[in-house]
């Protein structure tokens, strides 16, 4: 296929990749059936959505797409067994995992139970000291003084540490993939268990959790007695969606857009603190949740103390909330320095090593293993090939890896451990954690690049830049953009809409904030519009636009709403750009 708008090396080094003939087609097909605008029937084709679909699609409803809870293996055990403990006052411990996805699962059972009068322990392991889900002395502590274990975002693995819990029932609800056998809990609800057809696959531990209280709201109904207000804690389940990176489809999309409309009323103390020290001032979307909301929630497990986020969405107390969403951005801030430092090295490495086979690495002496993971996202981005970055501490190394779509990673790092190539390793299609000798490094990246080459890991160009099609900056309104958002949210498996603006003047350009680039451009014949390129300055795209003498540019980007002082504009979060020949 020709490079679209004949780019084929754009100021960011990308060749500009359009849609192809068939994708033309079944947009041009959309337009004329439905007379949506042909920019978003450009999303729905590349969604598969027909014509008949396209209006429920565009308005999803939240009880069409949710799935019976039944449906999923030991779900009746476990709501069951949870609700027994509740209505006999027994007491219950919650064990989670330290990111965002367990500390929202925590917060949507420590929130239900609250409402319903119960107290629970909360319990987070050090990242550092205890590593990655159940350890046998945390197990066999909580089991000492508790009736119930719940654990969350973890245990599927969890052998031998689930068997130290004795005197204690202990159910885990995760998203992790299976292994052959499972743990011996009373009840494991995942829907990437082994046995589980995978239709529900793409759950996020939220996503699981919220589920298990569905179907608590049930048996409360069938007793004849109220339940806590589930749809108030979708906010919750969006946060852990979207920054667990789970595919925005079928229901995790509607819980998403549902989430996003709870998160708005800011009635959950803890996220309307958070939200303010992160001085969002817009109604939140998927990208405040990936990129504001969710790294800072992720900090205290980074970096910090490992409970920190899960209190504070779990919390009640206002006040409490402003002092634990004030720490938390200073952990997030701290732990940028630390990341910046690890991906600038890990960055020199890989590129060393090369960036065309089907897996990129890096692995350093010292490198927080707090930080890997986001290390590995950076160069899982940069290259459009799957990324592993590890942290040794002597001989032991500790290391997390992110995926691209379409290659299952969890489903590889878990065969290296059955094969005796890593200490350990597990986790989901696109993200897993793994430890490792200093010994097992080389052989180890190397069969899981083999295996991630069986799956088309680095077919695709790491270079190319896709684009959903043109605009002229006229037909950029407020309107369209609103449009093109009731298609969404975007995100995993999801990618918002993005386009070209060809052959554009560049009528103002300037540097806002630290190495971030503004600009205005038009097409000539009256019509502008604003964008910005964030932390573009010192880079070869902000230089070109700042010092354009008059060229013309294509330019590519994803439109927004910019609110500035009540009034709102469409805006273009620049992504490259491309100087445009002229006859």
């Amino acid at each position: 296929m020709d490079a679209f708008l004949h780019v084929e090396t754009s100021l960011t080094g990308r060749r500009w990749v359009g849609p192809d003939m068939a994708l033309d087609l079944a947009a041009q097909a959309l337009v004329q059936q439905t007379g949506l605008p042909d920019a978003l029937c450009r999303v729905l084709a590349r969604r598969g959505v027909s014509a008949p679909d396209a209006a429920g699609f565009l308005a999803p409803r939240l009880r069409d797409l949710l799935p019976d809870p039944l449906c999923l293996r030991d779900m009746g055990a476990a709501a069951a067994r949870f609700l027994a403990a509740v209505e006999g006052r027994q007491r219950i411990a919650i064990f989670a995992d330290y990111d965002v996805d367990g500390g929202a699962s925590a917060a949507l059972l420590l929130t239900w139970l609250r409402q319903m009068g119960r107290p629970a322990t909360l319990y987070i392991p050090d990242r550092i000291d205890e590593g990655y889900g159940p350890n046998d002395a945390a197990m066999a502590g909580l089991a000492a003084g508790h009736d119930l274990i719940v654990c969350v975002d973890c245990g599927t693995l969890s052998h031998g540490p689930i068997a130290a819990a004795k005197g204690a029932d202990v159910i885990v609800l995760d998203h992790h993939l299976g292994a052959e056998t499972l743990p011996p809990a009373l009840a494991v609800v995942n829907p990437n268990r082994q046995d589980e057809g995978g239709e529900l696959g793409h759950l996020c531990a939220a996503g699981v959790v919220f589920l298990m209280l569905v179907e608590l709201g049930r048996l409360l109904r069938a007793q004849g007695r109220p339940g806590p207000d589930l749809m108030a804690m979708l906010d919750l389940v969006a946060l852990a969606t979207v920054a667990d990176v789970a595919p925005l489809i079928g229901v995790n999309r509607a819980l998403v857009r549902q989430g996003l409309t709870v998160m708005a009323r800011r009635e959950r103390a803890g996220l309307t603190a958070l939200a303010d020290v992160a001085r969002m001032d817009t109604a939140p979307t998927a990208y405040h949740l990936g990129f504001l909301l969710g790294p800072r929630v992720n900090a205290g497990g980074r970096i910090g103390k490992a409970d920190l986020g899960a209190r504070l969405l779990a919390t009640a107390d206002p006040h409490e909330a402003a002092a634990l969403a004030a720490r938390l951005d200073a952990l997030n801030t701290e732990r940028r320095e630390i990341e910046a430092q690890v991906r600038a090295a890990a960055l020199v490495q890989a590129e060393a090593r090369g960036t065309d086979g089907p897996l990129v690495w890096a692995a350093g002496d010292g490198w927080h293993p707090g930080v890997v993971g986001i290390v590995a996202a950076r160069l899982k981005e940069a290259t459009n090939r799957p990324a592993v970055v590890i942290g040794f501490d002597g001989d032991d190394g500790k290391g997390s890896a992110r995926s691209v779509n379409g290659v299952d990673l969890g489903a590889a790092i878990q065969r290296l451990a059955g094969e005796g190539l890593i200490v350990k390793g597990g986790g989901h299609r696109m993200a897993a954690g793994l430890s490792l000798t200093r010994a097992q490094l080389e052989p180890a990246m190397a069969r899981l690049g083999e295996l991630l080459a069986r799956q088309g890991a680095g077919v695709g160009g790491p270079a190319d830049l896709r684009l959903d099609g043109l605009l002229m900056p006229g037909a950029a309104t407020v309107e369209l953009v609103e449009r093109l958002d009731a298609a969404g949210p975007y995100g995993a498996s999801a990618p918002g809409p993005r386009f070209a603006f060809p052959d554009c003047q560049i009528l103002f350009a300037k540097e806002v904030g630290t190495g971030h680039l503004k600009i205005t451009f038009g097409d000539g014949l009256g019509a502008r519009i604003d964008a910005i390129a964030f932390g573009a300055v010192e880079e070869p795209l902000g230089q070109a636009l700042l010092h354009h003498g008059g060229q013309r540019f294509h330019l590519a980007g994803k439109l927004d709403i910019n609110v500035w002082q009540g009034r709102k504009s469409a805006q273009l979060r620049l992504d490259d750009a491309a100087p445009a020949s002229r006859p």
